[in-house]
């Protein structure tokens, strides 16, 4: 069983026992949160619900586990002959989430 579900303006696959890198939420480790706005479900067999946009009934159930923050990604500018150089890091928050159930509609 599986679910296709987006938060934070990004769609994930999420199966029984998953563990998941997520955007950031706001929500305390060890809570759980439910993500209802899944785009595709499937029981594993050739069953497969699409949404239109979203199953109706279908939710996904996680524990968060941690925050924390990824690798760092360095962006580097330059123009040639010119003398311009920048170099900036980034790193992105996370959270880290153990998903428990899936809920087909």
């Amino acid at each position: 069983m599986y679910a296709v579900f987006q938060t934070g303006g990004k769609q994930f696959r999420a199966e029984l026992g998953a563990r998941l890198r997520i955007p950031s939420l706001d929500v305390e480790p060890g809570d759980s949160v439910t993500f209802d706005h899944v785009l595709l479900a499937g029981d594993g067999d050739d069953s497969v619900q699409v949404g239109t946009p979203t199953v109706d009934g279908a939710s996904v159930t996680a524990e968060v586990i941690r925050h924390g923050r990824g690798d760092k990604v360095i962006v580097f500018k330059r123009k040639r002959r010119k003398g311009y150089r920048r170099k900036q890091g980034h790193r992105q928050n996370f959270t880290e989430i153990r998903v428990d159930a899936v809920a087909l509609g």
